[in-house]
């Protein structure tokens, strides 16, 4: 009764526009670890949620955000060594000559700063992105989420590029071309833009393709897609906001996968360990010819307090041996999942590494129909037996599992024994 009442002010107070999971929404009052806990004591795995990258409320992230805060918080037209340290280790993740950052407080704002880069550097106004995209809620980066913006809203200066999906997609897997041959897709998109009158800023893309269903990349898609790019007069970006930070658990970044090097990276979520914070990063040269015309202030961004919380999260990931976590309990996920496909018709696919897996959900695996309502009736009799996921893809079809990254073997246990149940459940 008392969730029904507090929902009932929340849709007063907050508008009809937000949304909830769940066909019945979870009231958390605390996290700790992998684990969520509701108002009334129960407990649930989070296999969700990315921002607390190294586990909810981390004592030792938590610890460094109390002490600055109780010491300083203001703004980076000050010096601080906090802030300056931050950006120096970050930069010192980065591939080849990414080495300048500048911080916001949200990936919407870091891929909204990414494109103005962008703009400016090359001159153009053009986007090209992936159909079914996602990259943030500022009004640019909203134009260039095709899985929430209207298609006949669509601005001339956007293009859109079919995303690779070797499961369902015109190419699937086996093709010795299969890069090149969705690579050839962003030619199109660069023709579009100039048939319209414009010519590319950027090409932007994930390093898993999330609302397209948790796609990686095949080899040679991202170096051809960033030769072509760059070819018309563009910047590759590479959206690290989901994928970054060790959470496929090779590399840093996603993009290092594909033996590429972008000429900007952008990177939010799991920076802060639940605390808002994100970066751009990009080449002195770039940034160099960023400021010959423009200055880059953000009140919050990147200030002392966040500063502190992003060397912690780094510590933890150093000291605590994240990656080989991610590797080791990412490998025994998949042979986990893959083992659940050869038990359950119901799924078509499963996909992905490290910590970020999409189990794409059919209800024949010859024609591939999608079978929707499945995916959302398993997500939700997830939730009533203690386990978060979410639901993604354009059909709406697939299982996306994207746990913090302290997730161990013992909870890839829980998570598999109630998928299992679940997915008898929907047969």
């Amino acid at each position: 009764m008392e969730t029904e009442h507090l929902l009932r002010r929340r849709e007063r107070a907050m508008g009809p526009a937000y949304r909830l999971f769940y066909d019945v929404p979870v009231q958390v009052e605390r996290g700790e670890g992998v684990y969520l806990y509701d108002r009334d004591g129960g407990r649930y795995l989070d296999c969700y949620n990315n921002v607390a990258s190294v586990g909810h409320c981390h004592p030792r992230v938590v610890e460094a955000l109390a002490r600055q805060a109780a010491r300083l918080n203001t703004h980076t037209r000050y010096l601080h060594e906090n802030v300056v340290r931050y950006a120096e280790r970050l930069a010192a993740t980065a591939p080849g000559e990414l080495s300048v950052c500048l911080f916001s407080c949200s990936g919407s704002e870091a891929n909204e700063l990414a494109y103005r880069i962008a703009r400016a550097v090359t001159g153009n106004e053009g986007a090209v992105v992936l159909e079914n995209a996602y990259h943030g809620t500022a009004r640019t980066t909203f134009e260039l989420s095709t899985d929430d913006y209207p298609d006949h809203l669509r601005p001339a200066y956007v293009a859109a590029a079919t995303a690779p999906n070797d499961y369902r997609g015109p190419y699937r897997r086996g093709d010795e071309r299969l890069g090149e041959r969705y690579a050839k897709a962003v030619d199109d998109a660069i023709d579009a833009l100039s048939r319209n009158g414009h010519a590319p800023a950027l090409f932007i893309a994930d390093g898993v393709y999330s609302t397209n269903g948790i796609l990686t990349p095949p080899p040679t898609y991202l170096r051809e897609c960033y030769r072509r790019i760059r070819a018309a007069g563009g910047l590759a970006v590479a959206d690290e906001v989901q994928s970054g930070l060790y959470r496929l658990g090779d590399h840093c970044w996603a993009c290092e996968d594909s033996g590429v090097v972008p000429d900007i990276v952008t990177a939010g979520k799991p920076l802060g360990d639940g605390h808002p914070l994100a970066a751009v990063i990009t080449t002195p040269a770039i940034a160099e010819a960023f400021a010959r015309e423009h200055d880059y202030f953000n009140t919050f961004g990147g200030n002392p307090v966040s500063a502190a919380v992003g060397n912690a999260v780094l510590d933890v990931i150093e000291d605590e041996g994240i990656q080989e976590n991610v590797q080791g309990t990412g490998r025994y996920l998949g042979q986990g999942l893959r083992a659940l496909f050869e038990r359950h018709e119901l799924i078509g696919d499963v996909r992905g590494k490290g910590l970020f897996f999409g189990v794409e959900l059919v209800r024949d695996r010859g024609s591939l129909v999608p079978a929707a309502e499945e995916a959302r009736g398993l997500r939700d009799w997830l939730r009533h037996h203690g386990v978060l996921l979410g639901v993604t893809g354009p059909q709406g079809n697939v299982i996306k599992i994207r746990p913090p990254m302290v997730f161990g073997p013992e909870h890839v246990d829980e998570l598999l024994e109630k998928l299992d149940e679940g997915l008898a459940c929907m047969a």
